[in-house]
């Protein structure tokens, strides 16, 4: 799945969602398999928000390839089509690669110079992660 809009001012899943639909994304995730009510309903704890735009919100990520749907009897089901772990691994990747692909070296350069703060087991595994890349890859 491609989220077409990556928000780079805002934080978390508001990133890739408007913050109706990280909401919305949060409450699927942590119920694995949920009605547009039950949706409701928890975020009804927060203020009131109306059934429709909760519905509107949920066939719209179904359209968009995030959510799947299913008819049980009058009530509808919806369930993330992946977890949010791999849509985190997923999305991440595909911004990489994008920003690879537009800005080359440079976008390689700024990853690592972040990395001045950043636990010493992460650095191990990143150099293990090159030295797999130099023995696989032919000169």
């Amino acid at each position: 799945m491609t989220i077409r809009n990556f928000k780079y001012d805002e934080v978390g899943l508001n990133r890739f969602f408007g913050s109706l639909e990280a909401r919305i994304m949060e409450l699927v995730w942590e119920a694995e398999e949920t009605s547009i009510k039950e949706v409701q309903t928890r975020l009804d704890k927060d203020k009131p928000i109306n059934f429709n735009t909760v519905m509107t919100v949920m066939n719209r990520l179904v359209d968009k390839g995030i959510l799947l749907k299913r008819t049980d009897g009058r009530i509808s089901k919806y369930r993330a089509i992946q977890s949010k772990e791999a849509f985190i691994e997923e999305q991440s990747k595909k911004l990489t690669e994008n920003l690879y692909e537009e800005f080359g070296d440079l976008v390689v350069n700024h990853m690592i110079e972040v990395l001045n703060d950043v636990d010493q087991s992460l650095l191990d595994r990143l150099e293990q992660k090159i030295q797999h890349l130099k023995r696989n890859t032919p000169r």
